[in-house]
């Protein structure tokens, strides 16, 4: 290994992981460590690499053979491919000790763990050898400064053993700060790696919008579990900052009693689309369809829509077509004229109206068509999104093409990844041994 004096977790998080050869493995997103009886630094035994197909694998140590500020790389030989699993005597370096409260050995004074930095050792391991710690002052207030950062030995700090850190209520600003540079669907499959306290912890630091966007892209059981977990307002206001569909799909697991509870408590302009959309099975259009697709006028000009498409907060697929209809253009609408393409909006003038560039021949889904029917339709016309219109040609809401492959899928495709594809399987050499 390249010359390495000392590594911060933190700086390590998000690097490249290259082959040898320097083909793309993954990226670093944690380390491994072996927690001890004693008060010796812990060795590290490993990173944890997310690959493209987001499955978090373990690489030992001993597989690195250089660290550098834009990467890692790993040596000659295979890596073990199996879903890693955090074992008893272990920690995660970012998702647990970070944020971990302690106090400094043989004092009475309170600090928090900012990061971990490791160091090479003779024998050619790695040890935990020092932290970054805050002194913990109290609640911060008007006029009141963070106390300093400082880096000490492992050995000066105590209160970081196995037991201290399944007990301790910990707060959760170092992660929040490294899943600001992550997706969402990203953010999820850490949560997923994390013990079940830290993963409630990081919850409740978390704001709405970004928990609800993380929640959608977790796997059934786990939304249900987290959902149950928070209280029942907050719960609501959640399921408020979730897309409709979304939020349908998740309340349609619960049982009528949560179900009609967690509605009461919603917001009644937030609650209607959502209740809209439960009226229907999961696995036809309109169960399928969100309630809010980009919908104008007819008088409405290119330009109008194309500023609302360019929203940034608009799904890529919903802002591949713009429907026209007669007002209200609230969904259920009047009566529905046709959808735009957007390709179709770049080649007309700004001032020209969107009627004069609707697809009248696009047929509509109907609310009732079944998911082989709108697979069907999506590979029939090649479209990222589709019209849910009713017998009374009022447009009902739109289905993207995202929301047909989540359906396709196998139900646990979160959990897994996407195990199948060439040259990523569960079969492997026999994992290094890390205990």
């Amino acid at each position: 290994m390249a010359a390495v004096n000392r590594v911060f977790a933190a700086q390590l998080a998000g690097l490249p992981v290259f082959g040898p050869d320097g083909e793309s493995i993954g990226k670093a997103r944690d380390l491994v460590a072996g927690l001890r009886l004693d008060h010796l630094p812990p060795r590290v035994l490993g990173l944890v690499v997310e690959l493209a197909t987001r499955r978090r694998v373990f690489v030992p140590m001993l597989r690195v053979t250089s660290i550098d500020p834009n990467a890692v790389t790993l040596a000659t030989g295979s890596v073990n491919m199996r879903q890693f699993h955090q074992r008893p005597n272990e920690v995660l370096v970012l998702g647990q000790l970070a944020d971990a409260h302690a106090t400094l050995s043989g004092t009475d004074t309170r600090i928090a763990v900012s990061d971990a930095a490791m160091e090479p050792t003779r024998t050619r391991d790695w040890v935990l050898a020092k932290l970054a710690i805050r002194e913990r002052t109290g609640r911060l207030g008007i006029g009141r400064r963070r106390s300093t950062l400082r880096v000490v030995p492992w050995s000066d700090v105590s209160g970081l053993g196995l037991a201290d850190l399944s007990a301790q209520p910990q707060g959760a600003g170092q992660l929040l700060i490294l899943f600001d540079t992550m997706r969402a669907v990203d953010v999820a499959a850490t949560l997923r790696d994390l013990p079940l306290k830290r993963r409630h912890e990081v919850a409740d630091a978390m704001d709405d919008e970004r928990l609800a966007d993380v929640i959608e892209e977790l796997p059934e059981d786990d939304q249900k579990d987290l959902l149950a977990y928070l209280p029942d307002e907050r719960a609501a206001d959640i399921l408020e900052a979730m897309n409709p569909d979304d939020a349908a799909d998740l309340l349609g697991e619960l049982n009528p009693a949560e179900q009609s509870r967690l509605l009461e408590l919603m917001e009644p302009e937030e609650s209607e689309p959502v209740r809209r959309l439960l009226a229907y099975s999961s696995d036809t259009a309109g169960g399928l369809m969100t309630p809010e697709p980009v919908v104008l006028p007819p008088d409405a000009t290119v330009a109008e829509a194309l500023a609302r498409i360019r929203n940034a907060e608009l799904p890529a697929a919903l802002a591949t077509m713009v429907f026209v209809c007669r007002p209200p253009t609230e969904t259920p609408t009047g009566r529905y004229v046709g959808c735009v393409h957007f390709q179709r909006l770049l080649r007309e003038p700004p001032a020209e109206l969107v009627a004069s560039a609707v697809d009248s021949d696009l047929a509509a889904l109907r609310p009732t068509a079944q998911l082989a029917e709108v697979t069907r339709y999506f590979a029939a016309y090649n479209l990222a999104c589709g019209p849910v219109v009713d017998a009374e040609d009022h447009l009902l809401g739109a289905v993207t093409v995202d929301d047909v492959l989540d359906h396709l899928l196998p139900e646990d495709w979160r959990e897994t990844g996407l195990h199948d594809l060439p040259g990523d399987t569960a079969e492997g050499p026999v994992e290094v041994d890390r205990a």
